[in-house]
């Protein structure tokens, strides 16, 4: 190295270059992670602005339907049906109300009388009725049975409904409605006919022979009945009455017919006498009582009972007097056997 430093710059001249390289590629590497970090977190920002505007759809697609829905729902459903829904809305509300309320069969009989007004005034007025087969019960009688009114019109009247209320009465077997327009009201009917008195827990009621309670007894006209007593003898009258019948001997004199047990009659008479029926060949115990009555007057005789339950013999039981005559007559008869023992 000469004195003028020529030698000391020629070699820092040479050391510079990879100086100056390395602090390049050290400033390189630096810039580099930065670049990755930035990029990093511009990756994880969109991951998460995808991922808020995927959640945010989903919300909007369960909020509002698909616009493919819409679509189809506003062109295939009829014009003011927000309307329709709200009037039927207010209906409903309306008859909510009126059920809860209890007053259904008020509005139902309000509707009912004013179609029936319209009805009349347009010339369905019901202005003549005519019933057919009516015995026991009056014409006021029927219509209220049948459900018809002076408001009623011939043009709403339901034939049939009107028929099975009127069968729904005992007195009723059968009955025919006929609606004749303009305003003719046509009813055949089917009476049942009285049959007995039944008499059962104190309760005295009218019946028909098919046992069917026609009402309760009230009225004198059915006085002549002939009279049945006890549990199930409204059911067996018909068949017992036919046979004892057929014997104008007992049946003249009958009173009552008792059903004892729900398995056998007693007679009782109009004197007072009971007569005990067998369960069995009732016919032979009414033929034998017959013959007896006509033979040995065994009506007309002073006794209170006769037991025909026994198959083998004929029971008689006396009166009170009647038993203590007897009982008399036995002992004036020891006493003159005694007398002439002596």
């Amino acid at each position: 190295m000469d004195g003028a430093g020529r030698l000391t710059r020629s070699l820092l001249r040479s050391l510079r270059p990879q100086a100056d390289l390395k602090a390049a590629a050290i400033g390189a590497v630096v810039l580099l992670r930065e670049w990755v970090q930035v990029r990093r977190e511009e990756a994880r920002a969109a991951a998460r602005d995808k991922a808020k505007a995927k959640a945010q759809a989903k919300a909007a697609v369960e909020r509002e339907p698909p616009p493919r829905l819409v679509a189809l729902v506003e062109r295939y459903l009829p014009r003011r049906v927000g309307l329709s829904m709200t009037v039927l809305l207010l209906i409903g509300s309306c008859g909510f109300g009126i059920v809860k309320g209890g007053h259904l069969q008020d509005f139902v009989t309000a509707v009912s009388d004013a179609r029936n007004a319209l009805a009349n005034s347009a010339g369905f007025r019901i202005t003549s009725v005519v019933i057919n087969g009516r015995k026991q019960l009056t014409q006021d009688e029927i219509l209220a049975i049948g459900g018809v009114s002076g408001r009623s019109s011939l043009l709403f009247l339901d034939a049939e409904a009107v028929r099975d209320k009127l069968k729904a009465n005992p007195w009723i077997a059968d009955a025919t409605v006929l609606k004749l327009y303009p305003g003719q009201l046509m009813i055949e009917l089917t009476e049942r006919k009285a049959f007995a008195l039944w008499q059962e827990a104190g309760r005295l009621s009218v019946i028909a022979d098919d046992g069917a309670v026609l009402e309760p007894y009230v009225s004198r006209r059915f006085l002549s009945l002939p009279l049945v007593v006890g549990k199930g003898a409204e059911t067996q009258a018909r068949d017992f009455l036919a046979l004892l019948a057929r014997y104008p001997q007992v049946h003249s004199v009958t009173k009552a017919a008792i059903y004892v047990g729900e398995r056998r009659w007693n007679l009782r008479l109009k004197d007072g006498l009971d007569i005990r029926l067998p369960e069995q060949d009732v016919g032979n115990a009414l033929a034998m009582l017959s013959k007896l009555d006509k033979e040995d007057r065994l009506f007309s005789r002073d006794i209170v009972a006769v037991d025909m339950r026994l198959p083998d013999r004929l029971v008689v039981q006396l009166s009170e007097d009647a038993a203590k005559a007897r009982e008399e007559l036995f002992k004036d008869k020891k006493k003159k056997k005694a007398g002439d023992s002596a």
